[in-house]
């Protein structure tokens, strides 16, 4: 065992995990292309879809995404109707984004993208669900310590 064994990229965890998430992302590249998404407006559309409404700040935690970057997505979202941006009434520091009509009419053309990427995942239901929880777990332990 050598002292660089650490530093060999097979013994990475780091690596499968991103080289893995960036394969997925392009497998849904041909069905966001053609809602006029990229993956990051997507994930986030799909929280308006749920949310409805929600201030930036609470956007960002459950993406876990910061400012810098939420805000050329939520603009490019405003820009194509999907959302709409503006400051609370309670408290002008903080800013409210609201998903539109056509955001809402989005969701009916994107219902078919996850079962459609779904097919190049290729695992049995209980190891998709043990990889989701262990996934999870990786990410609280890398956010919160």
């Amino acid at each position: 065992m050598s002292k660089y064994d650490g530093l060999k990229l097979e013994n990475q965890l780091c690596f499968p995990l991103y080289a893995a998430s960036r394969e997925v992302i392009k497998k849904y590249r041909p069905y966001l292309d053609a809602l006029d998404l990229t993956y990051t407006q997507y994930i986030t559309m799909m929280v308006f879809w749920e949310e409805k409404k929600i201030s930036v700040k609470e956007l960002g935690k459950k993406l876990y995404l910061d400012s810098g970057t939420l805000t050329p997505v939520l603009k490019s979202l405003e820009a194509k109707g999907f959302v709409k941006r503006y400051r609370s009434t309670e408290d002008e520091r903080v800013l409210i984004v609201e998903i539109t009509n056509k955001g809402e009419a989005l969701r009916d053309k994107a219902v078919s993208v996850p079962a459609e990427v779904s097919k190049c995942i290729r695992l049995e239901q209980g190891e998709a669900i043990k990889l989701y929880e262990l996934l999870y777990k990786v990410l609280r332990g890398v956010t919160e310590g």
